[in-house]
Protein backbone atom coordinates (compact mmCIF):
# COMPACT_ATOMS: atom_id res chain seq x y z
CA UNK A 1 0.00 0.00 0.00
CA UNK A 2 2.83 2.38 0.93
CA UNK A 3 4.65 1.57 -2.32
CA UNK A 4 1.52 2.29 -4.39
CA UNK A 5 0.91 5.59 -2.60
CA UNK A 6 4.54 6.63 -3.11
CA UNK A 7 4.33 5.75 -6.80
CA UNK A 8 1.22 7.86 -7.23
CA UNK A 9 2.82 10.81 -5.44
CA UNK A 10 5.90 10.58 -7.64
CA UNK A 11 3.75 10.53 -10.76
CA UNK A 12 1.68 13.50 -9.59
CA UNK A 13 4.80 15.50 -8.72
CA UNK A 14 6.37 14.71 -12.08
CA UNK A 15 3.16 15.63 -13.88
CA UNK A 16 2.94 19.04 -12.24
CA UNK A 17 6.58 19.71 -13.13
CA UNK A 18 5.85 18.66 -16.69
CA UNK A 19 2.86 21.00 -16.81
CA UNK A 20 5.08 23.94 -15.92
CA UNK A 21 7.81 23.06 -18.39
CA UNK A 22 5.53 22.27 -21.36
CA UNK A 23 2.96 25.01 -20.91
CA UNK A 24 0.16 22.86 -19.52
CA UNK A 25 -0.14 25.33 -16.68
CA UNK A 26 -1.78 27.67 -19.19
CA UNK A 27 -4.40 25.17 -20.37
CA UNK A 28 -7.92 25.01 -19.00
CA UNK A 29 -8.49 23.32 -15.67
CA UNK A 30 -10.57 20.68 -17.46
CA UNK A 31 -7.68 19.68 -19.73
CA UNK A 32 -5.29 19.56 -16.81
CA UNK A 33 -7.71 17.38 -14.89
CA UNK A 34 -7.99 15.01 -17.83
CA UNK A 35 -4.21 14.71 -18.03
CA UNK A 36 -3.95 14.02 -14.30
CA UNK A 37 -6.72 11.43 -14.53
CA UNK A 38 -4.93 9.69 -17.37
CA UNK A 39 -1.66 9.55 -15.46
CA UNK A 40 -3.26 8.16 -12.31
CA UNK A 41 -5.16 5.58 -14.35
CA UNK A 42 -2.01 4.51 -16.14
CA UNK A 43 0.01 4.29 -12.93
CA UNK A 44 -2.54 1.91 -11.47
CA UNK A 45 -2.33 -0.43 -14.48
CA UNK A 46 0.86 0.45 -16.33
CA UNK A 47 1.78 -3.13 -17.20
CA UNK A 48 -0.24 -4.78 -19.97
CA UNK A 49 0.87 -8.39 -19.64
CA UNK A 50 0.16 -9.55 -16.12
CA UNK A 51 -1.92 -6.46 -15.40
CA UNK A 52 -5.67 -6.17 -14.91
CA UNK A 53 -7.53 -7.36 -18.00
CA UNK A 54 -11.18 -7.69 -18.96
CA UNK A 55 -13.32 -10.71 -19.57
CA UNK A 56 -15.34 -10.74 -22.78
CA UNK A 57 -18.55 -9.51 -21.16
CA UNK A 58 -16.82 -6.56 -19.46
CA UNK A 59 -15.46 -5.38 -22.80
CA UNK A 60 -18.93 -5.12 -24.35
CA UNK A 61 -20.56 -1.73 -24.62
CA UNK A 62 -19.87 1.80 -25.84
CA UNK A 63 -16.69 3.53 -24.71
CA UNK A 64 -15.79 7.19 -25.21
CA UNK A 65 -12.38 8.80 -25.18
CA UNK A 66 -11.56 10.23 -21.78
CA UNK A 67 -7.82 10.91 -21.78
CA UNK A 68 -4.50 9.64 -23.17
CA UNK A 69 -3.20 6.33 -21.89
CA UNK A 70 0.27 4.76 -21.91
CA UNK A 71 1.67 1.49 -20.60
CA UNK A 72 4.41 -1.10 -21.07
CA UNK A 73 4.05 -4.72 -22.09
CA UNK A 74 5.82 -6.15 -19.02
CA UNK A 75 7.02 -5.12 -15.59
CA UNK A 76 10.60 -5.61 -16.78
CA UNK A 77 10.09 -3.25 -19.73
CA UNK A 78 8.48 -0.69 -17.43
CA UNK A 79 11.35 -0.83 -14.93
CA UNK A 80 13.99 -0.62 -17.64
CA UNK A 81 12.30 2.45 -19.15
CA UNK A 82 12.19 4.31 -15.85
CA UNK A 83 9.01 3.17 -14.15
CA UNK A 84 5.86 5.17 -13.46
CA UNK A 85 7.68 8.44 -14.05
CA UNK A 86 8.10 7.52 -17.72
CA UNK A 87 4.43 6.60 -18.04
CA UNK A 88 3.49 10.00 -16.58
CA UNK A 89 5.71 11.84 -19.06
CA UNK A 90 4.29 9.86 -21.97
CA UNK A 91 0.69 10.58 -20.97
CA UNK A 92 1.48 14.26 -20.62
CA UNK A 93 3.08 14.40 -24.08
CA UNK A 94 0.20 12.46 -25.61
CA UNK A 95 -2.28 14.98 -24.23
CA UNK A 96 -0.52 17.80 -26.08
CA UNK A 97 -0.49 15.93 -29.39
CA UNK A 98 -4.08 14.72 -29.10
CA UNK A 99 -5.10 18.31 -28.43
CA UNK A 100 -3.29 19.41 -31.61
CA UNK A 101 -5.08 16.71 -33.58
CA UNK A 102 -8.45 17.62 -32.07
CA UNK A 103 -9.26 14.28 -30.47
CA UNK A 104 -11.98 14.57 -27.83
CA UNK A 105 -14.80 12.66 -26.16
CA UNK A 106 -17.31 13.63 -28.84
CA UNK A 107 -15.33 12.45 -31.85
CA UNK A 108 -13.44 9.38 -30.61
CA UNK A 109 -15.17 6.23 -29.33
CA UNK A 110 -15.23 2.44 -29.59
CA UNK A 111 -18.22 0.10 -29.26
CA UNK A 112 -17.73 -3.64 -28.81
CA UNK A 113 -20.81 -5.68 -29.64
CA UNK A 114 -22.09 -9.22 -29.34
CA UNK A 115 -20.93 -11.48 -32.17
CA UNK A 116 -17.43 -10.00 -32.09
CA UNK A 117 -18.39 -6.92 -34.05
CA UNK A 118 -17.17 -3.41 -33.34
CA UNK A 119 -17.82 0.13 -34.52
CA UNK A 120 -15.60 3.10 -33.81
CA UNK A 121 -14.85 6.74 -34.49
CA UNK A 122 -11.40 8.30 -34.35
CA UNK A 123 -11.19 12.03 -34.97
CA UNK A 124 -14.84 11.86 -36.05
CA UNK A 125 -14.21 9.31 -38.84
CA UNK A 126 -16.31 6.14 -38.47
CA UNK A 127 -15.06 2.64 -39.20
CA UNK A 128 -16.16 -0.83 -38.21
CA UNK A 129 -15.48 -4.52 -38.54
CA UNK A 130 -14.91 -7.54 -36.36
CA UNK A 131 -12.63 -8.11 -33.40
CA UNK A 132 -10.89 -10.97 -31.64
CA UNK A 133 -10.16 -10.52 -27.93
CA UNK A 134 -8.00 -12.69 -25.69
CA UNK A 135 -8.96 -12.04 -22.03
CA UNK A 136 -5.97 -14.05 -20.82
CA UNK A 137 -3.41 -11.48 -21.99
CA UNK A 138 -5.56 -8.50 -22.98
CA UNK A 139 -4.60 -8.65 -26.66
CA UNK A 140 -7.17 -7.46 -29.18
CA UNK A 141 -7.26 -7.48 -32.99
CA UNK A 142 -9.53 -5.08 -34.86
CA UNK A 143 -10.23 -6.25 -38.40
CA UNK A 144 -11.54 -3.58 -40.77
CA UNK A 145 -12.28 -3.86 -44.48
CA UNK A 146 -8.66 -3.04 -45.32
CA UNK A 147 -6.44 -4.18 -42.45
CA UNK A 148 -6.05 -5.79 -39.05
CA UNK A 149 -4.91 -3.56 -36.18
CA UNK A 150 -3.49 -5.29 -33.13
CA UNK A 151 -3.57 -3.68 -29.70
CA UNK A 152 -3.81 -4.28 -25.97
CA UNK A 153 -6.57 -3.71 -23.45
CA UNK A 154 -6.11 -3.10 -19.74
CA UNK A 155 -8.15 -1.70 -16.89
CA UNK A 156 -7.55 1.85 -15.72
CA UNK A 157 -8.86 3.68 -12.69
CA UNK A 158 -11.80 5.08 -14.66
CA UNK A 159 -12.36 2.50 -17.36
CA UNK A 160 -10.30 0.88 -20.08
CA UNK A 161 -6.97 1.56 -21.73
CA UNK A 162 -6.85 0.67 -25.44
CA UNK A 163 -3.23 0.89 -26.60
CA UNK A 164 -1.05 0.14 -29.60
CA UNK A 165 2.57 0.02 -30.69
CA UNK A 166 4.01 2.78 -32.90
CA UNK A 167 2.98 1.38 -36.28
CA UNK A 168 -0.53 0.34 -35.22
CA UNK A 169 -1.16 3.70 -33.52
CA UNK A 170 -0.10 5.56 -36.66
CA UNK A 171 -2.57 3.42 -38.63
CA UNK A 172 -5.39 4.22 -36.23
CA UNK A 173 -4.76 7.95 -36.56
CA UNK A 174 -3.87 8.28 -40.24
CA UNK A 175 -5.80 5.50 -42.01
CA UNK A 176 -8.88 5.20 -39.81
CA UNK A 177 -8.96 8.73 -38.35
CA UNK A 178 -7.80 10.52 -41.51
CA UNK A 179 -5.66 12.82 -39.35
CA UNK A 180 -3.91 15.35 -41.57
CA UNK A 181 -1.63 16.75 -38.86
CA UNK A 182 1.37 14.64 -39.83
CA UNK A 183 3.66 16.21 -37.24
CA UNK A 184 1.34 15.28 -34.38
CA UNK A 185 0.92 11.72 -35.67
CA UNK A 186 4.69 11.33 -35.96
CA UNK A 187 5.12 12.66 -32.42
CA UNK A 188 2.64 10.10 -31.07
CA UNK A 189 4.38 7.32 -33.01
CA UNK A 190 7.76 8.46 -31.70
CA UNK A 191 6.48 8.21 -28.13
CA UNK A 192 5.53 4.59 -28.70
CA UNK A 193 9.01 3.96 -30.11
CA UNK A 194 10.76 5.81 -27.29
CA UNK A 195 11.21 2.71 -25.13
CA UNK A 196 11.10 -1.01 -25.77
CA UNK A 197 7.69 -2.41 -24.90
CA UNK A 198 5.91 0.95 -24.82
CA UNK A 199 2.28 1.22 -25.91
CA UNK A 200 0.19 4.36 -26.34
CA UNK A 201 -3.46 5.01 -26.98
CA UNK A 202 -6.69 6.03 -25.32
CA UNK A 203 -8.29 5.74 -21.92
CA UNK A 204 -11.96 5.02 -22.60
CA UNK A 205 -14.93 5.32 -20.25
CA UNK A 206 -18.59 4.30 -20.52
Amino acid sequence: MKKTTLTLLVAMTLLMSSCLSTGYGNTSSNNTGNILGAVLGSVLSNVLLGGLSFDQSSLLGSWNYNAPSAAFTTEQALTKAGGAATVANMASSLASNYNNIGINRNNTSFSFLEGNKFSAKVNGIPFSGTYVFNPQNGEISLKTATETIKGNVTRTEKGMGLMFDAMQMANILQKEGKVSNTAAVQAVSKLAKSANGARVGFELTK
